[in-house]
């Protein structure tokens, strides 16, 4: 059963109920003497509690599968991380600016 928060519009006071969700939503505020119309608020809801060793176990990967991850990413970053750096660095850019190709005449 969930837990609704409640609030008095007359006097201001937050209170928690504890009821199903077929019953009907309270109306009058608990507070002695006031009886100010109340509203339900929208809650938070419940937190996620996670129990049990199952989620440990399979939600990871396991340390062979990170060790070969990495030899991986190391060799293929060694056979074209460095030719890359340096393509780019030795590479000049030309200062005349490109000029469009020439459109054929039309002939009619």
């Amino acid at each position: 059963m969930p837990t609704y928060e409640y609030k008095c519009l007359k006097c201001d006071h937050h209170f928690d109920a504890f009821q199903s969700m077929s019953a009907d939503r309270l109306t009058d505020c608990p507070v002695e003497d006031c009886g100010g119309e109340l509203k339900r608020l929208i809650g938070t809801g419940a937190g996620i509690i996670f129990k049990g060793s199952g989620f440990y176990e399979t939600d990871y990967r396991s340390s062979g599968y990170k060790a070969a991850a990495k030899a991986d990413k190391k060799s293929s970053e060694s056979s074209s991380g460095g030719s890359d750096k340096k393509a780019k660095s030795t590479k000049k850019e030309s200062s005349k600016p490109s000029t469009p190709a020439s459109k054929p005449s039309k002939s009619d």
